[in-house]
């Protein structure tokens, strides 16, 4: 019989990731990873060259299948995962127009507060799932007309990464759900372009793509494609946003499995069969990859950024001990980390270096590190970053679990899931066990191929892709750490409530420095 193949594209922040799975097995061939620089004009601003995307979409694609030896023609189906809430306008012939304002770009604070002067956060909340804030695509827009009218004016859509990519393949102007929902324009209840929130913005509907469910064929490869070693006719399925992809490749596709993300941010998210909006407006929703589901999902923006900050900060001498030794540095910060108990002596980290999302939605956050004493280390800093991390995200899950979200099984992926250390102190912070799954820093590009198989009907739905292709790992218990946490979690909470005002007075008297809001 011969071999049948999905191929996944992932165009992330850093750039794009090709991999292929075997369809009948599930099973992962390969990946090949292009990158492709960020431009930064001003300290909050952030901003890619669309044509870079395709460079590296064409780049990834040929090095994957030259090293594989795979023949095109056996791809039976491409789907893609891509960053979201992003903006790039092109002409009506698909010629972008500029480059690209990415999601971490800040520049439309003045926009986004003029759409919350417009129409309230609840409402906006209400009707979109989501806050408002400069990250999202519709105050990127808006700036654009204010900024760059001419530009504005000859602009026939706006799109997102993946959708550039897609169009390039297919002449197809679509999106799907999720990086419609991005954008803050859509009506996630009734997954439609929001006259009410276009009206108020001032945007037009035709500037934008046609939205389309996350399995979709929208089209095919043409010539184009053989830029890129792929052959024309390939049917193309749209797939989704990153963060939607990650909860498909984790296997949360369907009420009662949830997962956490482990990344530079990280996030809680599960599945639900309705919009489960929080009444304090602490966490989000997305239209899931399954048309018939949602995934409510609260992001923390500090996670792996907080220990890469520790490792710049405090672990010089480790770092160079790993350099020496060819290991990399945070298994040497994590063995150091493992030498304290779990609570660190009474140590508490609150991770908001960047500012925060989830739960407290606060730019002006910052990090803290509360209780040192003269019996406390190197190691005991290091270990209070992990569990500050763990503590915050126990927030997001609670806070989820008070919206209705089921996560009765929860999953761990991304990079931080191979850290032993961190997956125990996350299930002694939760008080329930998280399983690893095989493959948890290809959950994102799994989840896309997931997506496509089940487009063109090679696997009848996600839940039935979701147990051929995800596989699961070493599945951590709760320990007696547990009892500690359980100690210590008001008190996290009640460091941050107590210090709110401390970090609006400190951003007042010293100003914002150029650190980067959320995003």
């Amino acid at each position: 019989m011969k071999e049948r193949y999905v191929l996944a594209h992932d165009l992330g922040t850093t750039g794009d990731k090709a991999v292929l799975f075997n369809v009948s097995s599930g099973r992962m061939m390969g990946s090949a990873f292009s990158p492709y620089p960020t431009e930064y004009p001003s300290p909050t601003w952030a901003e890619q060259d669309p044509e870079d995307w395709w460079r590296a979409f064409c780049a990834a694609n040929c090095e994957l299948l030259s090293r594989l030896g795979i023949d095109p023609r056996g791809i039976s189906v491409i789907s893609f995962s891509g960053q979201m809430m992003g903006c790039l306008p092109v002409a009506r012939d698909g010629t972008p127009l500029r480059k690209a304002i990415i999601w971490a770009d800040q520049r439309a604070t003045a926009e986004a507060q003029a759409l919350l002067e417009r129409l309230d956060l609840e409402a906006i909340y209400k009707i979109t799932g989501h806050r408002v804030g400069p990250a999202y695509s519709a105050p990127k827009i808006m700036w654009f007309k204010s900024h760059e009218p001419n530009l504005y004016r000859r602009t026939y859509k706006f799109l997102q990464a993946k959708d550039f990519i897609v169009y390039k393949l297919t002449g197809e102007w679509v999106t799907d759900y999720s990086d419609a929902c991005g954008t803050g324009l859509l009506d996630i209840r009734y997954k439609r372009w929001s006259e009410e929130v276009l009206a108020v913005a001032g945007i037009s509907g035709e500037m934008l793509p046609e939205i389309r469910s996350s399995t979709d064929v929208v089209g095919e490869t043409g010539e184009d494609a053989e830029e890129a070693g792929l052959v024309p006719g390939i049917p193309i399925v749209i797939g989704g946003g990153d963060g939607v992809c990650a909860t498909a490749g984790a296997g949360a596709v369907q009420p009662g499995i949830g997962h956490v993300y482990l990344g530079s941010s990280a996030w809680v998210a599960g599945a639900s069969e309705a919009p489960l909006l929080d009444p304090k407006m602490r966490t989000f929703s997305w239209p899931h990859l399954d048309p018939r589901l949602y995934s409510p999902n609260g992001t923390m923006h500090n996670a792996g950024s907080a220990l890469e900050w520790a490792k710049r900060a405090l672990g010089n001498l480790e770092s160079e001990l790993a350099r020496w030794l060819n290991l990399s540095p945070y298994d040497v910060l994590e063995k150091v980390a493992e030498q304290v108990p779990p609570g660190s002596e009474g140590l508490l980290f609150l991770p908001y270096i960047m500012g925060e999302r989830s739960p407290h939605w606060n730019p002006n956050a910052r990090g803290v590190f509360l209780g040192i004493t003269r019996r406390h280390t190197k190691a005991h800093l290091l270990r209070a970053v992990y569990e500050g991390v763990a503590l915050n995200l126990k927030a997001i899950y609670n806070a989820l679990k008070e919206s209705g979200v089921k996560l009765g099984e929860m999953r761990a992926i991304g990079g931080g899931a191979k850290s032993r250390l961190w997956l125990q102190i996350l299930a002694d912070a939760f008080g329930e066990p998280l399983t690893a799954t095989e493959a948890p820093l290809e959950a994102t590009a799994l989840g896309a191929a997931m997506a496509g198989v089940v487009g063109v009907g090679l696997v009848e739905d996600l839940q039935a892709a979701a147990e051929r292709f995800v596989g699961l790992g070493e599945r951590t218990e709760p320990s007696s750490g547990e009892e500690t946490y359980a100690r210590l979690y008001p008190l996290f909470l009640d460091a941050y409530k107590a210090l709110e005002p401390v970090f609006d007075l400190l951003v007042d008297a010293i100003g914002k420095g150029g650190w980067d809001e959320e995003t």
